[in-house]
């Protein structure tokens, strides 16, 4: 079936009505009776085996001092900590106990206390998997986040008074960094939260040497091709491959490995790094089936496997300079 053409131009389009935003080139919400046919239906996925997520010890002494390159630690879940060159940041932190209800089934690869006092935040969105209050209330109250649209008013109620909220396709400067929010296709809410009342985003972070994609939480939509073309190609792109069964229930708002592959190619990225795995069990599939489904699927994909990163959690990656 031939995919319904894309208006760009409905990336720049007015994306809050009412109170909420919502995805302008796809507008169609969740309905409850979706949500209650895939929780009353019978998964095919067996689960009784446990899963197997690899682990590297980590200190996390590592992201101490400079860096003389960029690299790629990942703490599990969607979040890594990102060291490049003096600076480190972080992507939707998440080092506590339980997203709401799943409990963590892999202890974070760095611990918490790891993490330098300068070190800064982006936050995708409000899901409790990716936007955690236990991290966050163990962080310095001091300490820098860069959160879409809606979600600063979250941060000050619990006294980090040190946030910057961003609308898609607005930049702003921190140092050495130029700090992008960009589209995504997902949703939001929590309990404090209703329901779309805060933005969705991914990231874009861009120093004079290295750019790094953070893609959040997301829908595979053809705006990967455009934040290409206006942003330009990037050195790593962080990408989720996890969370995605049933398809026809979460294709609108979790890749899965194969649309994440796609995604890498539009946004013609030197390096992929593989996310939203391995941490907390949301979906039908097992925990640990993304990396698989993966691999299975490069041979075929065109793609380079050199260039495509699944890391073990507490693994640390070093991002290779261009070439000549």
């Amino acid at each position: 079936m031939r995919e319904p053409a894309f208006d760009p131009a409905l990336l720049d389009a007015p994306h809050r009505a009412g109170g909420r935003f919502f995805n302008p080139w796809a507008p169609g919400e969740r309905r409850l009776g979706d949500l209650l046919r895939w929780q009353l239906s019978r998964s095919p996925w067996d689960k009784r085996r446990p899963p197997v997520v690899p682990v590297v010890a980590n200190d996390g002494t590592g992201l101490a001092g400079r860096e003389h390159s960029g690299s790629l630690t990942w703490v599990g879940h969607s979040t890594f900590a990102v060291h490049d060159d003096d600076d480190v940041f972080v992507t939707d932190p998440h080092f506590g106990p339980r997203a709401l209800v799943p409990r963590r089934r892999v202890a974070p690869g760095v611990p918490l206390a790891a993490l330098p006092r300068h070190a800064f935040g982006v936050v995708s969105h409000d899901h409790y998997d990716h936007l955690d209050a236990w991290t966050v209330k163990r962080l310095p109250a001091d300490m820098r986040w860069f959160v879409p649209l809606g979600l600063a008013a979250w941060f000050r109620r619990r006294g980090r008074e040190n946030v910057v909220e961003l609308d898609w396709w607005r930049s702003t400067r921190f140092g050495r960094w130029e700090i992008t929010c960009l589209p995504t296709q997902h949703w939001s809410a929590r309990i404090e939260n209703p329901r779309n009342s805060t933005l969705w985003c991914s990231w874009l972070l861009r120093n004079e040497k290295r750019s790094y994609y953070f893609a959040g939480d997301t829908g595979y939509f053809a705006g990967f091709a455009e934040i290409r073309r206006r942003c330009g190609p990037v050195d790593v792109a962080m990408l989720p491959i996890g969370a995605y069964e049933p398809r026809w229930f979460m294709r609108s708002q979790h890749m899965d490995p194969g649309e994440a592959l796609r995604a890498f190619r539009d946004l013609g990225a030197r390096f992929m790094a593989g996310m939203h795995w391995g941490t907390f069990d949301l979906t039908d599939e097992p925990v640990d089936e993304a990396p698989r489904a993966l691999a299975r699927l490069l041979p075929e994909s065109g793609v380079d496997p050199e260039r495509v990163r699944v890391l073990a959690v507490g693994e640390r990656w070093r991002v290779p300079d261009p070439g000549p």
